[in-house]
């Protein structure tokens, strides 16, 4: 076989790429970073300049680049049979996958639906509720209740309970069909004490279900914790007190594992250890193959399933999949990540490495402009607030933090950042040394970013 040569890809090669979130204004015009290799928890730009990996890629690259098992697998998987209709057949990498991966669920969520990845698994669980309850005679709960601030994806049903409103712009969206609640953003508190803040937001629930009926509404969505709006954590007991309201008006209840499932918060699924709930549906992706390949997918409570199959039936089909649904290549690609992960203990080390990394992240609480820390196992964020009275950030904070990621980069540290918050949710097996070294890059660049914003005083700093 041929050996594949690395080129160089220059911004003038770029121009025939649409990205994802492309401002039309310049296209074909990105000069964007051209990344050629990466290893561990690094990644190798185009001029030889290495950078640490701050956001794992996207909430992914749990076990970091270039491990060979994987790679192995893949290209073992890829020889043997790389494709089969998941519409008439089925292969021994789907099956096994989806038998560890009801082993690794919390209760009885033991169906597996696989997808291509985030956004599909959350549009197939959508449209799960609504085969299920058509099954169900009941084809007027069709209603999704879903968050300001979350985030869910870029297909259809997903883009429609996404709450993040700069994702609306020029789409159409099932607005006639999504409801919004608040966002469980503890620093919308004000005044209230947490108690009373989650007593407020369970009541804004209860209301809007007798508000819209309750044998109007399908389902509530939500993530663990809404990672894109920039890790915001709802208080403790948010979400077993959410699940309480569904389970009394028949109402499913999904939660958005696709960045907090496989390790990210320290456990292979968050939603029960960390979060104290046991959902009807889990919808996870990323961090399944460790980006890889794509491949995501939801999990079905067996009670679920019992009501629209077998007996109860009715006759019905789900007729929801897609090509790729099942895919052998894909499915060997997460059964080698996830044996590594656990042969290595991989989530374990999140898990004991979490309470490290916050304390780092919170040791730039010192510095003017770092005005919060957000954080739950490897996922985190050094909320920029030039103001840290003031609940969400202003246009001068976003362009604050925008500023704090450019000396990163420059620095050699690639962080997400969302708004007015600097996001770091690196590789999973990233180490105490290099927890050291990302929050040394931030410490340089925060100081940076506040000498050149004229700031001379300690930020007045909060955690949450």
């Amino acid at each position: 076989m041929a050996e594949i040569q690395e080129t160089s890809v220059t911004s003038a090669r770029q121009k025939h790429i649409v990205r994802p979130s492309q401002e039309m204004a310049s296209l074909g015009k990105d000069d964007m970073p051209v990344l050629t290799k990466a290893e561990g928890i690094y990644v190798y730009a185009e001029d030889g300049r290495r950078l640490i990996d701050g956001p794992a890629g996207m909430w992914c690259t749990q076990i970091g680049y270039g491990r060979k098992e994987v790679v192995d697998a893949i290209a073992h998987q890829a020889s043997t049979i790389s494709f089969a209709s998941p519409w008439y057949m089925s292969t021994s990498p789907s099956a096994r996958l989806a038998e560890k991966i009801a082993s690794l669920t919390p209760g009885d969520l033991n169906r597996i639906f696989f997808t291509t990845g985030g956004s599909t698994a959350v549009d197939s669980a959508l449209r799960f509720t609504e085969f299920y309850n058509n099954v169900l005679g009941r084809p007027a709960k069709k209603r999704i209740i879903s968050r300001i601030d979350g985030y869910h994806g870029s297909t259809g049903l997903a883009a429609s309970v996404t709450g993040r409103k700069g994702s609306w712009a020029n789409f159409d969206i099932e607005t006639d069909r999504v409801s919004f609640l608040s966002s469980p953003n503890p620093r919308h508190a004000g005044s209230r004490t947490e108690a009373e803040f989650l007593d407020d937001l369970v009541k804004e629930f209860e209301d809007r279900i007798e508000a819209l009926g309750a044998d109007t509404v399908a389902a509530f969505i939500a993530e663990p914790l809404l990672a894109n709006a920039g890790v915001i954590i709802p208080p403790k007991g948010y979400h077993a007190r959410f699940k309480a309201v569904c389970e009394k008006h028949d109402i499913l209840y999904i939660s958005d594992e696709v960045v907090t499932a496989f390790g990210r918060c320290g456990e292979w699924f968050a939603s029960e250890k960390v979060f104290d709930v046991t959902p009807d549906i889990i919808t996870f992706a990323k961090g399944v193959t460790s980006g890889y390949v794509p491949l995501g997918g939801f999990a079905i409570s067996d009670a679920v399933i019992a009501r629209i199959s077998g007996e109860n039936a009715n006759g019905s089909w789900f007729n929801n999949g897609f090509t790729y649904s099942n895919q052998p290549v894909s499915c060997a690609a997460a059964i080698a990540n996830i044996d590594l992960m656990e042969r290595e203990g991989i989530v374990d080390h999140a898990r004991a490495t979490a309470g490290y990394f916050r304390k780092a992240l919170e040791s730039l609480l010192d510095l003017p402009g770092a005005g919060a820390v957000h954080s739950a196992g490897l996922v985190g964020c050094v909320q920029c607030l030039l103001d840290p009275s003031q609940p969400d950030g202003t246009e001068e904070d976003r362009a604050f933090a925008a500023r704090v990621d450019e000396i990163c980069f420059d620095l050699g540290l690639i962080v997400r950042p969302i708004a007015e918050r600097c996001v770091i949710s690196p590789p999973l097996v990233i180490t105490r040394a290099q927890i050291d070294d990302v929050v040394g890059i931030l410490r340089k660049a925060i100081t940076q970013a506040g000498e050149e914003a004229g700031l001379n005083a300690p930020a007045g700093a909060a955690a949450g």
